[in-house]
């Protein structure tokens, strides 16, 4: 495995992204892949909050348009996480919070699926309470993105412990 991951990083690819020192290679990645998981996130907390009864107001159902927004920016985060991983394999494949995070991304995006699914295909959606499986569902989906922003930001500390 150790010998993958340095092919990896001694790609051209990963020298570029790593090492280019333009604007555009490793800084514009990293906010690309901010930007993603910042709309996915961000779309999908309002989306919990609001199943929790937080703005009760606002009509769930009207919620459902950023459904393809928030996998619009899953699908950006999924490339350039794909490109940073790339750019220093060795060193993410060892940090734990790095697998942390890739666990709790991947339950998060089931649970929003699982959203999707059970509550927003409720024909009776904004006629009646959000149910216990959607508040559960909710308060679920903060959990795993609240644990995904932690680990993210924890991976800069731990690999500095662990090379």
């Amino acid at each position: 495995m150790d010998s993958f991951l340095l092919q990896l990083e001694q790609s051209g690819l990963a020298r570029w992204i790593h090492e280019s020192g333009e604007l555009y290679g490793y800084p514009l990645i990293l906010f690309l892949h901010t930007l993603g998981f910042g709309t996915l996130v961000g779309l999908n907390s309002a989306i919990d909050l609001r199943l929790l009864g937080f703005a009760s107001q606002v009509p769930v159902k009207s919620l459902e348009k950023t459904f393809r927004l928030m996998w619009a920016g899953f699908a950006l985060s999924a490339i350039t996480g794909t490109l940073l991983f790339i750019a220093d394999a060795t060193k993410h494949f060892s940090n734990p919070a790095f697998f942390v995070k890739l666990l709790f991304v991947a339950l998060g995006t089931v649970n929003l699926a699982v959203i999707w699914r059970k509550v927003f295909r409720d024909s009776l959606l904004d006629e009646r309470t959000i149910q216990t499986q959607g508040k559960t569902l909710a308060a679920t989906s903060l959990t795993c993105w609240l644990i995904v922003i932690t680990a993210a930001r924890l991976m800069a500390y731990i690999s500095e412990f662990i090379t």
